[in-house]
């Protein structure tokens, strides 16, 4: 499924995870905000979580992924697999256009509504319409820089927003 209208960028290093996003939302080919936070603490702060997608959507499909990490105790990879593993079977999740990003200090998951749960090969991935350039951005930045986790995310979503028309310059990351 591929999202338009915004870029989540997630590093980890040393430890240390940040979740970067834009704050553009489009209808169409219009901008119709600016400044929106599509990444958020989760599970008492322990794990954040970033989207791309339809806003409703992803509210509702955080609501879930909320509640799936309480039952399993903040085990990320568990939460996870059963949100989508509901989101699949679900009839009305189903129709639900959103996807999730999100981690903690030790791995970074993609979570889609095809019953997706996808670990990254390297220390960092992407959703959203500008994914292709943001991972560019930070894979360079990652291999040839010892810049930080936050650092990266920052500055290749900044470097994403010269480029993708749907990912503008008001970035917020939240970091472990």
């Amino acid at each position: 499924m591929e999202m338009i209208g915004t870029t989540i960028l997630a590093v980890l290093r040393d430890g240390h995870l940040a979740i970067a996003g834009d704050g553009q939302v489009t209808m169409g080919n219009q901008i119709v905000k600016g400044h929106a936070h599509k990444v958020r603490r989760l599970y008492h702060g322990k794990i954040l979580g970033g989207f791309a997608g339809h806003t409703a959507d992803a509210i509702t499909l955080f609501e879930r992924f909320e509640a799936k990490l309480e039952g399993a105790s903040g085990n990320l990879k568990k939460a996870a697999v059963d949100l989508a593993k509901e989101w699949r079977t679900d009839r009305v999740l189903r129709r639900l256009e959103a996807m999730l990003l999100v981690g903690n200090n030790e791995e970074i998951l993609v979570i889609s509504g095809q019953g997706d749960v996808l670990e990254p090969d390297e220390s960092m991935t992407s959703i959203g319409s500008g994914a292709p350039m943001a991972i560019s951005a930070a894979r360079a930045l990652l291999r040839h820089t010892q810049l930080s986790a936050e650092d990266i995310a920052r500055i290749s979503l900044g470097i994403t927003a010269e480029s993708c028309i749907y990912t503008n310059t008001s970035i917020q990351v939240e970091t472990l």
